[in-house]
Formats: structure tokens, sequence, C-alpha cells
């Protein structure tokens, strides 16, 4: 699991995680600069930790929904 290695070395905390995964799930998979800057500031990492835990949390939610891990053509 991509994601739970990538909270263990970040070691997240449990409102950084409800933090994440909020703003995953109910603002934006994609966030644009701002989004990820503000949720980045919120749960006290940088913009690049934060990008990286939605890039593989996309890839996570991407697999449980069918879908290849990586973003482009379902057909692929």
């Amino acid at each position: 699991m991509a994601l739970q290695t990538m909270q263990s070395c970040l070691k997240l905390s449990e409102d950084q995680v409800k933090t994440l995964e909020y703003n995953f799930n109910n603002v934006s998979k994609h966030p644009d600069e701002t989004t990820l800057m503000l949720v980045a500031a919120e749960c006290g990492l940088t913009e690049e930790e934060t990008e990286n835990w939605f890039k593989l949390r996309n890839e996570q939610w991407r697999q449980a929904e069918g879908l290849p891990p990586k973003e482009g053509s379902v057909f692929e």
C-alpha cells in the first residue's frame, strides 16, 4: 500500500489524515496550486508532500474504482 507507506514516512497525525481525506473527498481529487497550498498550510506539510499524498491517494482511488492507477485513458 503506497499510501500507508507515504503516511508512515511522513508520520502523519490522525488530524492531518482527516484533513487530507476531507479535501480529497469533498473539495478536489486534483487540487489546483492555490488549494494545494491551503491544504498544505492547514496540515503543516510542504506543498510537495501534500501533492505527493494526493498523487498516491488518487492512484489508490483509481485502483479501487477498477481504473488504471495512473491518470490517462481508460483504454490504455
